[in-house]
């Protein structure tokens, strides 16, 4: 949903910003897996703590995700390993969070149905941000390109980061209402984008795998 030159000037930044570490010759690899122990924070902060310290942190998280992309760019090191390790990282992410909120909803107050609704909405948004990236990455090993969608990952630790700042079990809720719906509906406009590229170029086959130096971003 973000546009293409708001993309490329975050990644400018962001390349600025990772020269010194770049400098150090730290691996992007490595850069990866530090953003996931900082979502695991998050995600045990949410579980555990107020909702708007973990709200912070996963907005922290998501713009420290650009960081390993920007250092491998900055070292000329991209690779197709590690494209492939930073989106596989970006989804066992996305599943620390949802366990984080479904744990916070179970040791909250329930008042009325909130709760239930909770566990149920953070399970199937949970769900939903799965399928929509299965969907991108099925679609790219048939050889397609299927970056469409409102609710890509930028878009998604936004609007999880904004509703957990909101701070109480009603914000929390319609959150996820929200997410479940936009994930549902950028499921479908994949879908479909498929459906309608395949119609155009029948016969696609698979395309060999290379490197790509844009895609540590995730799905």
């Amino acid at each position: 949903m973000f546009g293409t030159q708001l993309q490329r000037r975050a990644r400018s930044i962001a390349e600025q910003v990772v020269r010194p570490v770049a400098a150090l010759h730290i691996s992007p690899n490595l850069v990866s897996l530090a953003g996931l122990a900082l979502t695991g924070v998050a995600a045990l902060v949410i579980a555990l703590g107020p909702l708007r310290w973990g709200g912070a942190l996963v907005l922290f998280s998501g713009v420290f995700d650009m960081f390993d992309g920007a250092v491998a760019r900055v070292q000329h090191s991209s690779s197709t390993f590690g494209a492939f390790l930073d989106s596989t990282l970006d989804r066992y992410a996305e599943g620390m969070i949802f366990l984080g909120i479904i744990i916070h909803a179970t040791r909250a107050e329930p008042a009325g149905g909130t709760q239930t609704a909770v566990l149920a909405l953070a399970y199937s948004a949970a769900i939903l941000s799965l399928i929509i990236s299965y969907i991108r990455a099925r679609a790219e090993g048939l050889g397609m390109d299927c970056k469409v969608g409102i609710m890509e990952r930028p878009e998604r630790v936004l609007l999880l980061g904004i509703g957990l700042l909101l701070g109480s079990e009603v914000g929390l809720l319609w959150m996820l209402v929200a997410f479940v719906v936009l994930t549902a509906f950028t499921g479908l406009q994949r879908i479909f984008h498929v459906w309608r590229t395949s119609a155009i170029t029948p016969g696609t086959t698979p395309a060999a795998p290379a490197p790509r130096n844009a895609s540590r971003q995730a799905p």
